[in-house]
Order: C-alpha cells, then structure tokens, then sequence
C-alpha cells in the first residue's frame, strides 16, 4: 500500500472496487486531461464509479470515467465520458498486458487526486470476487469490529 503524501489531496474514490475486487498490486499514474476537464476536478466533479482501464495499441486508456461540465466553461466545455490517456512506462504497460491476458487480471481505477498541483489516478491489478470471497470477507470485517468493540470495553471496566 502507498504511502500517503503530505500534499495529496482526493477527488473521487471508487468505493466499490476493493469490494468487488481482490487488488494484487496498485500504480500511480498521470492522466491526460484538457484545461477544462481539470477545472471541473478542482471543483469536485469527478466520479469513478462504474470506470475501468483498457490496454489498446501500447497505451492504457482510462473509460467511463465521468468529469462533470466546467461550470465557467463555455461551448468549448469538454465531453463528460471520453476516455482519457494513462501515462505509464512501456515496461509497465508491458508488464501490464501480459498479465491482463495471462492470469484473467483486470485494470481498476481506485481513486483520483491533485499531487503538486497534478491529477494522477491510482489504478490497482485485480481480479474479481465471487460472492463467497465477499461474504468472507465481510465475515472477517464484522469478527475484527467485535473484537475491537470487546478490547475497548474491557479497557473501560
């Protein structure tokens, strides 16, 4: 897990991706976005829900991530839905592909945030959960509250 930055500040998450997915490894990637596409996201107008990524032609494109309209922007605003670029190393879009095809592993963006003034997204390598994988790990959530909840009340008495 990464370590968080003093100067990272989150526009969107995507809640349900650790839910629906076992996340093997995470990458820290820009992303290329016109003028006012950042504007929106400095407003608070992104959203990850439903997204994912795609490896097509050498390069990683990001799909169905949704950037609301500029609010100040005119009819040059942006289109809310067009894929967006990810800007990786081509030993790590390599890297990427061969397990993407290989071990049926898929790309999920997590979340996106401002580092120094620039969007980047956290994709994370992962592979979907069966019902059963999810019911465990709730199970497993729900015995740790428990236990928590025990430990605190035994410190009070």
């Amino acid at each position: 897990m990464a370590k968080k930055k003093s100067s990272e500040k989150v526009i969107c998450q995507n809640k349900l991706a650790r839910r629906n997915y076992a996340i093997e490894d995470t990458y820290e990637v820009g992303v290329v976005l016109v003028g006012t596409e950042v504007k929106a996201l400095r407003e608070g107008m992104g959203n990850l829900k439903d997204s994912y990524a795609r490896i097509k032609d050498g390069e990683v494109y990001l799909h169905d991530m949704h950037i609301g309209p500029y609010s100040h922007g005119n009819i040059a605003n942006h289109d809310p839905l067009r894929p967006k670029k990810l800007l990786l190393h081509k030993g790590e879009i390599k890297r990427l592909y061969s397990k993407t095809r290989e071990r049926g592993l898929t790309l999920v963006p997590l979340k996106a945030y401002f580092v120094k003034g620039r969007v980047k997204i956290e994709i994370g390598l992962g592979k979907g959960k069966k019902l059963y994988d999810k019911r465990a790990d709730l199970k497993r959530k729900e015995d740790r509250r428990e236990m928590a909840r025990g430990i605190k009340s035994r410190n009070w008495s």
